[in-house]
This record gives C-alpha cells, structure tokens and sequence, in this order.
C-alpha cells in the first residue's frame, strides 16, 4: 500500500500531460535503448573477430615484420612497411634442428591489382603462397589442385581461386585450365577453393592465390614477405615454438642480446587475448558515449519533477497540515521520479533489444555469422541506472517539496 498509492499518483500525473510526460521518458528511452544496442552488437562483433581467429586453428603462430609491445600490434598492422622478414627466415624456422615442433610454415605476399578473364576484369586481392598454405590453413579444393613444392620458387605462372572469384571470372564454365591475366601476365588455374567464408580478417573466397615468389618477384618487385604462419605440432607446445621461433629470427638478423627485436610473433591465443582486450576498450568506451544521452534523460526527469512540485504546492501543505512529515513528502516524490526512469527504462530494454536483433539479421543476411548477444548483465545495468536516474534526479525535487512551509502552501494561489 505504502508504494501503490505513490504509483497511482505518479500515474495519473502523466496522464494529466501526456506530451510532456512522452518528451520525458523518451529520453530515458533513448538512453538505455542505446546502451543496450551498443553493448549487444559490442559483444556481437567481439565474438566474430575472436571466432574467426579461432577459425585458423588454436596451435598456430604469427610471425609478422616489426617490432612491438608485447600487448600492442607490429608496425606493419598500422600500415607501415617493414621489409626485416625474409624467405630465408622461413626456412630456418622449417629446420628441426632450430624448431623442433614445427611441422610446417607458410609464408605471404600480398596485393592488388586487376584481375582479366575472357569474360570480366575487376581490380582483386591476390596473395602470393607455398604450397603449405593447403596444410597450415586446412583448405579444401572443389575442383582442381593446389601449387606443389616445386611451383613456390621456380616463378610459375599458375593461379587458385576463391569460389567467389571463380564464379566472377567463369560464370558459365569450368575454370580449371583457363587463362587469367594478373598485371598483364598470363596465369594458368590450376585450382578452385570450395566456399569457406571470412577467417581472421580475410576471406579465402574473394582472393587469388600464386606461387610465393611468383607474387614476390613477377607481381611485386620486392625480396621480403608480409607475414608468415608456422603450425605447432600440438596446442600444448605453442608457447616452445613460439620461443624457439624467436631465438632462431634473432639469430638469423644478427640481433644482439641489448637490441629489441626487428619481429614480432604471435600464438592464436596471445592474438585472441590483444583482440579480447582492445574491444573491450572499444566497447566499454562506445558504452560511456551512449551513457551521456541518458544523462540528459536523467535532466529530463528533474525537470518535469520539478514542474510537479510547483503544480502541487497546495497537496503538499494540505498533507503537511495533517500530519505529513518532511521523509512522507520525500518519498512519494522519489517514488513518482523512479516510477517516470523506470517506465523509460523498461521501454528503451525492449526497443534497444527489438533493435539489436534487427541489427543482427540485417548482418546475417550480408554473409556474417554474427550472434544476436543480449546478456543479463546488460539489462540489469540498464535497470539499476534508470533507478539510479530517478533517485539522483528526483532527490533535489524532493527536497524543494520537503522544504514547502503548510501554511504558505495553503495560501498559494
């Protein structure tokens, strides 16, 4: 009874001005509606990106040019060319002697350039590999073949294809054995990849793929690779390839003990770890930004409040005549101010979690296996700030009640 009666009251005042009530609460609406779509599709693209890194495999490692901090990203991530990776790096890692549970490594060129058919020509992503690209990334072929060993470093002109660029390239036939032209030069496809869809940052679909020093020498002019993945021969032994592949580059470009590193190297977990922790930066940052709309929500409440109080001056001196004390004037006017925050609390859960799920089958439908996440935690937030919202800015309202003299508010016209 001690809270109805409250609520009753805070009911009927909206009521009373509904336009007014509706400018109100909607910004408590979209306040909270906004925390819940920007901590939902947080989560969302959190767990694709850690989803698609987990895709390449959990006993893989990294080894990208550059120096970095061990909890920030290699220069070349940042766009800056590092030329300190060699081919004979690889190698060298490939030797037992130097890395022991290395079962194999592949390394990487990449570029752009237009890609020509009989039929179409489009500027496409290429990527120049050996031939344990097939094993380290686990693809599988639809037709055709992948590059042999002999193919990596005796400049041939063969290409494989994604499934998408197959299907741009030849829509109406067999690609394999057909005539491409990359930067002018005649490649023979050899191979197409059966669909597989984005995996860390890239996807296999959309690339053409050429022999390493093919795509080094013929396509790119240049003697240094871009990024190189060694397979572990177990998740167990991740963290002795990865110190073993260390010790090895150090050794290979002469680095002295007091000098840094000219490389950075990365297992599939530490990846993971970075990743988690920058977007959850990003995300708790998003979050903040949404949180100032509902400070102007929470001005919002104060202000209407505020407006009632004025309307009431006379109800407040008629309680207070009767026997009302200043913490009976308090509280119902805390209780109306919560009742407004949580009426827009309750809405703006259901309209944030109504967009975040049309957000999420919009990109689904785009080709993303992206999850619809809207935890528990994220709603009692929600719930707990427009409370939270009502309290503080119901709290000056109140007290100005409070302070209402009976006998000056029995005499207010």
């Amino acid at each position: 009874m001690y809270l109805i009666n409250p609520i009753k009251i805070s009911y009927k005042n909206l009521m009373a001005a509904k336009f007014r009530s509706f400018l109100t609460v909607l910004g408590i609406i979209i306040g909270v509606a906004s925390v819940i779509i920007v901590m939902a599709i947080g989560a969302g693209a959190q767990a694709l990106i850690l989803e698609q890194i987990q895709g390449i495999g959990s006993n893989l490692i990294g080894v990208l040019p550059g120096a970095s901090d061990e909890k920030g990203p290699p220069a070349s991530v940042l766009g800056i060319v590092t030329t300190t990776l060699k081919y004979d790096d690889l190698l060298a890692i490939l030797k037992k002697n130097n890395v022991s549970n290395a079962i194999d490594a592949v390394g990487y060129v990449t570029g752009i350039a237009t890609v020509k058919s009989d039929t179409d020509s489009f500027s496409a992503s290429f990527q120049g590999v050996n031939a344990s690209l097939w094993d380290v990334e686990q693809l599988m072929l639809a037709s055709g073949r992948f590059f042999i060993k002999e193919e990596d470093t005796n400049l041939s002109r063969v290409a494989v294809l994604g499934s998408n660029r197959a299907k741009d390239l030849f829509p109406n036939v067999d690609p394999i054995g057909q005539i491409i032209t990359i930067k002018d030069l005649n490649f023979t496809v050899i191979g197409v990849l059966k669909e597989r869809g984005s995996v860390a940052f890239s996807n296999p679909d959309d690339l053409v793929y050429v022999p390493l020093f093919t795509g080094q020498k013929l396509l790119l002019g240049i003697n240094y690779l871009n990024f190189m993945r060694i397979k572990a021969d177990s998740m167990e032994n991740v963290d002795r390839v990865t110190a073993d592949i260390k010790t090895t580059l150090r050794e290979t470009h002469k680095i002295k003990s007091n000098q840094e590193d000219d490389f950075s190297v990365r297992s599939t977990q530490q990846a993971i770890s970075i990743i988690t922790s920058i977007t959850d930066v990003l995300k708790y940052f998003l979050i903040s930004i949404a949180a100032i709309s509902l400070l102007v929500g929470g001005v919002g409440v104060m202000n209407i409040m505020l407006v009632l109080v004025n309307q009431r001056i006379r109800e407040i001196g008629l309680r207070k005549a009767v026997g009302a004390r200043n913490a009976n004037i308090i509280s119902q006017f805390l209780i109306e101010s919560v009742f407004i925050s949580l009426t827009g609390g309750i809405l703006g859960i259901i309209f944030g979690i109504l967009i975040s799920y049309l957000a999420s089958v919009i990109i689904t439908t785009l080709g993303y296996n992206w999850q619809f996440v809207v935890t528990i935690q994220s709603i009692v937030i929600a719930t707990t700030v427009t409370i939270a919202i009502g309290i503080i800015f119901g709290m000056y309202p109140a007290k100005r009640a409070a302070r209402v003299s009976p006998m000056e508010a029995l005499r207010y016209e």
